[in-house]
Parts: C-alpha cells; structure tokens; sequence
C-alpha cells in the first residue's frame, strides 16, 4: 500500500525541489534525486517530508545508515510522524519495536478509503475475510453449535469488508477503525448497526463485559505490534463462549517482527502464548495467506480462540 503524504515545507523552493527531486527519484536517478532533496532540505531544514523521501531514496541506493539518519530528521521534523519514519526504523532495526504512530496509520488509510476495496480485492486478492469466515464455521461445527451471532465487533472494520463476509450470521454488527474515511465508506455500505473512529483497544474500552458473542479482526492485527492489551480488552466483552476471529500475517522465529511491507508479523508461538495469557482459549490456528504481494502469498494465520 503506497503512503504518499506531502506536508508542505511552507517554502516554495523547497517545495518545487521537492516535487523535481520526486520525479527524478521516481524516474530510476536516485543520485540525481537524493542531490536534490538535500537541496531542498538546505533551504528549509525541518521539511518533514523530504526527510521522509530522502530516507527512502537512501535505502534504494543500499545507504542504510544515512537513511536511518533521514528518517530520524523526519521523526523529528514531525513529531506526530504522519508520513511513518518511524515503522522504517524500527524495521531496518534502528529502533525498538513499539506501537505505530496513530497519525501515520490515520492517513495511510484516510488516504486510501476511496479506492482501498479496488485495490485489496482486485489487485491484491485480498481474502481474510472469507477466511476467518470459514475458520469460524469450522469452529462451530466442531462445537456443534449453529454459527450464528447476536452482535458482533468488527475491529479495523475498515470499508466493511469484513461485516459484508458474516452479515447473513450476525443479528447486529457495529465497527471500529482509526480512519474516518474508512469508517466513512463502512457507513456507506449500511451493513453496520453502529461506527466508531478510535483504535482497537480504546473502541473495545467503551464496550459492556460480556456484551458481544463474536468479535473479528480481518488484516487489522498486522498494525497492532503487542497483541495483549487488545486482546485482553476482546476477552473482557465476550460472551463466555463468544469468538475472536483474527488474521495476522506470521514469520519463522519467535516474537514480532516488523515485515518487509511494514506491517507487524506474529511468530505462531507468540500468537499461543498472548492469546492464552488473555484468558481466551485457541480453538483454531492454521496457516492462511491474507492477500498476495508481488505475485506471492504473504504468510499468515487465521486464528479463532473463545472465552470459556
């Protein structure tokens, strides 16, 4: 998913070399572009963006350690680092892995609603949806219980991707997302009882104990480093025997790790381990590629657990 924000340095030149510098970093001269985004930079030396881009031409010319150091001026340019310098860091391993900044996720996917179900679905054949869908009947047809919910949370809700995958099994479903333009397009679809703008956790905070029978997460995990808090919130507003659906994308070792396409990626073991420190009980975990990038598969796993 391409982040293509620009804050203007408030200086016309700075600005225009920006734009010059872009064109030629998006024609392949990644020399020429980098000269010129420092000039940019030498007239207004907290451009947040050219910063930003500079960093990126540096990690296309194989110069990791300036590129750290661009991305450093950016997060410093911007404190609330909308453009995301920050998830760059912590993924070339210049900086302890932490939550992503909330302003940078905001614009990513504000910038992205209007064309976001194109891209997943078309481009993307994105389908985390259908599978935690069909992990959820699995489940209950193991339980021998009908998989059919009274309310249901849809976390990361998104553009409602995930209420149109269940709405035929779900008396009610309300959703929460960061974006509001996402959350914008989710009203559109009129699948939702209810919207809310807020992170995952926070959303979950202001839900009853015991007052959903299904809560899901399609492809919203992968921006959510520590999967604890949010799931112990999950925990708390299940029903006993209500169901957490989520997909994350996975990799070999333990722990987390920031992935190639700057998305948070959940060791299998690591996965076990928080969901039982929640309180919640694994009832399903198998692999499931979530969508495909760069003609591949990216790795991941559907996971149910329930609250007993």
């Amino acid at each position: 998913m391409p982040h293509r924000l620009f804050l203007s340095s408030g200086d016309l030149i700075a600005d225009r070399r920006y734009e010059f510098a872009r064109d030629l970093q998006l024609k392949g001269d990644l020399v020429a572009a980098a000269e010129v985004m420092e000039q940019a930079i030498e007239v207004a030396p907290n451009f947040a963006s050219a910063w930003f881009e500079l960093g990126k031409i540096r990690l296309g010319l194989g110069e990791t350690d300036k590129a750290i150091s661009a991305f450093q001026n950016a997060c410093a340019a911007d404190p609330d680092d909308r453009h995301g310098a920050a998830v760059h860091l912590m993924q070339l391993g210049a900086a302890p892995l932490s939550d992503m900044p909330k302003a940078y996720v905001q614009s990513l996917f504000d910038q992205y609603a209007p064309r976001f179900e194109a891209e997943l679905t078309d481009r993307l054949n994105y389908r985390a949806p259908a599978l935690l869908f069909k992990a959820v009947l699995a489940v209950r047809a193991a339980e021998r219980k009908p998989a059919y919910f009274k309310r249901a949370i849809d976390l990361g809700c998104g553009t409602g991707l995930g209420a149109a995958a269940f709405a035929k099994n779900v008396d009610s479903i309300i959703g929460i997302d960061l974006s509001a333009g996402m959350i914008a397009e989710a009203r559109a679809t009129g699948l939702y009882a209810g919207l809310e703008v807020d992170d995952m956790t926070a959303g979950l905070q202001r839900q009853d104990d015991a007052s959903a029978d299904l809560i899901l997460a399609a492809d919203a995990m992968v921006y959510v480093g520590d999967l604890g808090p949010v799931l112990r919130e999950a925990q708390r507003v299940l029903r006993p025997g209500g169901l957490l659906a989520l997909t994350v994308e996975t990799h070999d070792g333990d722990g987390v790790i920031m992935g190639k396409g700057l998305r948070y990626a959940h060791g299998a073991e690591y996965v076990r381990g928080v969901i039982a420190a929640a309180g919640l009980k694994l009832a399903h975990l198998a692999p499931a590629s979530p969508r495909t990038e760069e003609q591949l598969p990216v790795r991941g796993l559907a996971v149910v657990a329930a609250r007993t």
